[in-house]
């Protein structure tokens, strides 16, 4: 609630008399909050972020407008702002008292600039929209994304709101597969080697129970395994059928470190060096 105060000056003859001072305040009606509908972000999905606008007065605010600066920063050693979300084309919609109305105008995609916003006297509306993260947005551990947006228009004072989201903390494997030789013998010895990536922040550990399972065609004979170097026993670490040719790992046997992130400090961009664990199989085929 701002206060304000007003005293009058009465001149004549020389001179000045002043009035007492008199007090008033005026009743903020309107108010404003973001959130997001989740608080965590990945570059493969949508960061999708909710503006709710309340009217407790009797007039209506028109042609109101939200000007988002779609968590725009400056990274460590520069001196050039970059812009972690990438506003998602046709992605606004705007609720009146829960209503779906027509969309209001975008204008504007950096900063993201929403126009021609109407809060009728006594209501509330929401304003929905997503924004993708992308090669700016903090990938680590200790990331995260403020995104601030300001509300404008006539007759009230601007309303700053925002929402702070941090990354999906969470492990992000791939996996490869090689042969050596590519052409053997009958009863030669092949080599299968198993890559096995991590791109996310967080490293895969024995919790997390990944298994691993191939089955070879042909069948291989005096099979050996190894893991970062380590040789692996059967029952132990892993099972193997001499029949079929599968091979599955046991609960708790591969881990895969957590990815290093670097950001370019002229360009803001991040880049990514997994983290790799590998798997070499050997075996004699059967003819």
């Amino acid at each position: 609630m701002a206060t304000f105060f007003n005293q009058a000056t009465l001149s004549y003859n020389g001179n000045v008399k002043s009035s007492n001072v008199t007090t008033g305040q005026i009743i903020e009606v309107l108010s404003a909050s973001k959130n997001a509908v989740l608080d965590n972000y990945s570059l493969d999905n949508d960061a999708v972020f909710v503006v709710s606008i309340i009217n407790n007065g009797n007039t209506a605010f028109n042609n109101i407008t939200i000007t988002d600066n779609l968590g725009s920063y400056t990274p460590e050693g520069s001196t050039t702002d970059v812009v972690p979300l990438t506003y998602v084309n046709d992605s606004v919609n705007l609720y009146v008292n829960g209503i779906q109305q027509t969309a209001p105008t975008v204008s504007d995609t950096n900063p993201l600039t929403i126009e021609n916003i109407n809060v009728p006297a006594n209501s509330n509306i929401i304003i929905i929209y997503a924004a993708k993260p992308n090669q700016f947005a903090p990938p680590g551990t200790d990331g995260n994304i403020t995104n601030r947006a300001v509300i404008s228009g006539n007759n009230f004072a601007d309303i700053t709101v925002s929402e702070t989201i941090t990354p999906n903390n969470s492990a992000n494997l791939t996996i490869s597969k090689s042969l050596s030789p590519t052409e053997v013998e009958e009863n030669g010895e092949i080599t299968y080697t198993f890559v096995i990536e991590n791109y996310g922040n967080t490293a895969s550990l024995p919790t997390d129970n990944v298994i691993f399972r191939d089955v070879f065609s042909p069948v291989l004979n005096s099979l050996t395994a190894t893991f970062n170097g380590t040789t692996w026993v059967q029952g132990t670490n892993y099972s193997y059928d001499n029949t079929t040719g599968e091979f599955v790992t046991l609960n708790g046997q591969i881990e895969v470190p957590e990815a290093k992130f670097t950001q370019n400090a002229q360009t803001g961009i991040w880049s990514v060096q997994p983290g790799v664990s590998t798997l070499i199989i050997k075996g004699n085929i059967q003819s």
